[in-house]
């Protein structure tokens, strides 16, 4: 990135030439022009031009195991304004879309090697033999809502553009059962767990054999993210695998296909039922899926309608994702008066009232907690133990190869070595994170870059490549 120069015209003409606030700008030359500039903007590309950087304040020193002898050592005393900038690893892309890209990056790849196999992963490629389906369950009506459906014309008698805002919002709100969906978006987390349960059962049904005898021939592995629908409903997409006892490695009996987990899934989602007892003004309540249960096959086994890399990158693209699509705000709310501040769709905001107005009734449910979600407290993202690999394996990985770069450019031994073992004695105090007006508008500027210069090496690289690698990340 050019260094930007100090104010050559009046800082309102440069200001609309680059597109941002008079404020902006003269905090944005202000950074430019500070002793140190170059080793910031090296900081933040190191984060991937993280939008919330953590600050931190420390040294570090690398010794010699045997000798003590010094042989590298690190103060942020140095640094710009003396601190040292880390990325902050939010996975949401409403606050961070650089960390929000890399947490979808490594979901994508967490999928796939489910999916495809990833020997780097520590799963086979036989996996692609394995049956495997990519399976929706929703959410049950609350009442009608505005929609686009294959009639072409919506209840309200209007034919919906893709990006009305209207649309999954109530048609009578005053009939809609706000409490009802709060509620259920509450106990989503139940309803997957009891789902998983069922399944299993249904899956010993149609094979002929006790649940025990079940886990000693087959055992169902599942990757699952979830997904806010327009009208707040959460709802789970999954991929979901059926291995041999010992998981991915090893192959499932003959009796297990596609066409029969499709069969007990779909069955196991009409067992399913949580009941949320009767509080202050709210009736006895039993919660099940919605009757719109989809299950399709994935691709290698003879089924190529939904591809692998789609099902993966379908998956990785909402596991950055919370309730925005709601229009909802994408932090905690902490009175139910900071909603004046903001400017919510009546549907949003009475979906988020319901859920402080029960939060009385159903106290351990933390429902004011988490009303900005709408209710849902769950895991967006979640997996069976052996599925595939784990997030944090994958970031593992990354720190790994970061550290050996770094190892290799000081000239530093590797720590495994018993003849060249060293020791490194760390000290790191939290000193604050985020940016000034004129920092967020640089590092956004260093992100695009980032982003650009990735996109374009993809777009190379398919061009070489004999194989497809669409939805790679």
């Amino acid at each position: 990135m050019t260094r930007l120069p100090v104010a050559p015209a009046a800082v309102a003409d440069v200001a609309a030439a680059v597109g941002t606030d008079p404020l902006t700008l003269a905090d944005l030359l202000r950074v430019a022009s500070t002793p140190g500039f170059d080793r910031w903007q090296e900081q933040i590309r190191r984060t991937g031009g993280c939008s919330d950087p953590i600050h931190l304040t420390g040294t570090t020193v690398t010794r010699d195991r045997r000798t003590g002898d010094v042989l590298y050592s690190y103060s942020t005393a140095d640094e710009p304004g003396g601190r040292l900038r880390v990325a902050c690893g939010n996975r949401r892309a409403s606050r961070c879309p650089s960390c929000a890209w890399t947490y979808a990056g490594d979901t994508y790849h967490l999928i796939r090697a489910g999916i495809t196999g990833d020997e780097r992963k520590n799963v086979p490629a036989t996996v692609r033999d394995h049956p495997r389906v990519f399976a929706t369950l929703t959410a049950p009506s609350f009442g009608p809502v505005h929609n686009r459906p294959a009639s072409g014309r919506c209840r309200c008698a209007a034919a919906h553009d893709e990006n009305d805002p209207a649309l999954g919002t109530a048609l009578d709100p005053a009939r809609y059962d706000y409490a009802g969906a709060v509620l259920w978006n509450n106990h989503a987390g139940q309803l997957w767990q009891r789902f998983t349960i069922y399944l299993r059962r249904e899956i010993a049904a149609r094979a002929g054999l006790s649940q025990r005898a079940l886990a000693d021939s087959c055992r169902v592995s599942f990757g699952k993210v979830a997904e806010f629908q327009k009208r707040g409903a959460i709802h789970f997409h999954a991929v979901v695998r059926l291995d041999g006892p010992g998981g991915p490695d090893m192959a499932p009996p003959s009796w297990a296909s596609v066409e029969l987990l499709d069969d007990s899934i779909r069955a196991a989602a009409a067992r399913v039922a949580v009941t949320v007892p009767a509080a202050g003004a709210q009736p006895s309540r039993t919660l099940t899926w919605g009757t719109q249960v989809d299950v399709q096959p994935i691709g290698a086994l003879g089924h190529e309608e939904l591809t692998e890399q789609a099902v993966a990158a379908y998956v990785a693209k909402y596991a950055t994702k919370a309730a925005e699509t709601t229009g909802t705000v994408d932090r905690r709310i902490g009175e139910l008066g900071e909603l004046a501040r903001f400017d919510l769709p009546a549907h949003t905001r009475r979906l988020i009232e319901a859920c402080w107005d029960l939060d009385a009734d159903y106290p351990d449910r933390l429902l004011a907690r988490w009303s900005h979600m709408l209710g849902f407290r769950g895991h967006f993202s979640t997996k069976s133990r052996a599925y595939s690999t784990t997030l944090g394996a994958l970031r593992q990985t990354r720190a790994d190869y970061r550290a050996n770069q770094e190892r290799r450019e000081r000239g530093l031994p590797d720590p495994d070595d018993a003849e060249g073992s060293t020791l490194v004695i760390a000290h790191w105090t939290y000193a604050g994170h985020g940016h000034t007006p004129g920092e967020s508008w640089l590092a956004q500027s260093i992100a695009r870059d980032i982003k650009t210069n990735r996109d374009t090496a993809r777009e190379e690289l398919a061009g070489l490549e004999a194989t497809d690698i669409t939805g790679e990340w």
